[in-house]
């Protein structure tokens, strides 16, 4: 078995969660009234996972990427995917040098601790499948040769719901790459008059960095050592069982997503300033890690339903685990 993480000191955690607040208000700076949604990309950061943002055009998804980009000192690259885009022109490519008489590699711009995919479903299913090996394993095999990538590393996608034209459904594996799945959303009405009044100033680029890769390399480390008690393992997996069981879905919840659900929730209770998790940490993330997991059956597709209905069902039928070994209903 693997050596038991050392439990994280009191100074650790709230070291953490005040570096995660500063790298929070940044974002804020320039992503306004959306904190639920800054929170949620950062806890994707910590917990080593990628965000795919699907929304409408102009609500400030591929402003979020950016800001998340600009706000750590490392290398970051933005692909704008279209039509016509190769998987070369994403991973990079071999080329015979003529003066060395050999073959050297050029990397492409996946090469970076964070790369932007934007509208990645404008590409095609071949140009999306280039990722496919990279945000799973870290590295990019071209010509029979793996090369690795930068750690810390994260993908950050942004797409347009799939019924607008010119767009290509991401398939379900590639779906299941993504810890997380956001919707940025409109504004209310008072931050949408504070979007307009600093439309000319406020941008990624003005952003100064808060942290650097190596330290963001080591939170990653510590929500690793974050405490999860076994019975909220089990209420995980139960969650993830009741979406394969449910009688509205065709395919349920994987392992991939049991995993990336505790995964998120060791660093979210870390964000929150905690070294342990909670029972609500994990429905409070059961939404944005599961629900684009599910896949409807096709009558429930028929009469209009949804993943969030299905969850919020699961959420009601799981009984929560309690400290003292009870078990309560969880819409007690």
């Amino acid at each position: 078995m693997p050596p038991t993480p050392q439990p994280l000191a009191p100074h650790e955690v709230q070291g953490f969660a005040a570096l995660a607040t500063r790298l929070a208000g940044n974002v804020g700076s320039v992503v306004l009234g959306k904190p639920d949604v800054v929170r949620l990309a950062l806890t994707a950061l910590f917990a080593q996972g990628h965000v795919l943002l699907e929304d409408v055009p102009g609500v400030g998804k591929t402003t979020l990427a950016r800001a998340v980009a600009a706000s750590v000192h490392g290398q970051w690259r933005r692909i704008q995917f279209t039509p016509d885009l190769l998987p070369s022109d994403v991973t990079g490519v071999t080329i015979f040098n003529q003066g060395t008489r050999g073959f050297e590699f050029h990397p492409g711009p996946v090469f970076a601790n964070i790369v932007i995919a934007d509208e990645i479903n404008r590409a095609s299913p071949k140009t999306q499948s280039a990722l496919l090996e990279v945000m799973e394993e870290r590295t990019v095999t071209v010509d029979g040769v793996r090369h690795p990538v930068p750690r810390p590393f994260l993908v950050v996608a942004t797409q347009n719901p799939v019924e607008m034209d010119g767009t290509y459904r991401l398939p379900e594996a590639q779906l299941d790459r993504f810890l997380v799945k956001l919707s940025v959303g409109y504004p209310d009405e008072a931050v949408e008059i504070e979007v307009l009044r600093g439309a000319t100033t406020r941008s990624p680029e003005a952003l100064e960095p808060v942290t650097d890769t190596t330290a963001v390399g080591e939170m990653i480390r510590m929500a690793q050592r974050v405490h999860i008690a076994d019975p909220l393992y089990a209420y995980a997996v139960r969650l993830a069982a009741a979406t394969r069981d449910h009688p509205r879905v065709r395919v349920g919840v994987s392992p991939r997503g049991v995993i990336a659900l505790t995964r998120a929730a060791c660093a979210y209770a870390l964000v929150d300033g905690r070294g342990y998790v909670l029972p609500e940490d994990l429905k409070a993330l059961l939404g944005p890690v599961f629900a684009h997991r599910i896949l409807l059956s096709a009558d429930a597709q028929l009469h209009g339903g949804t993943a969030t209905e299905i969850l919020d069902d699961v959420v009601r039928s799981v009984p929560v685990p309690l400290p003292a070994g009870q078990l309560a209903a969880s819409g007690a």
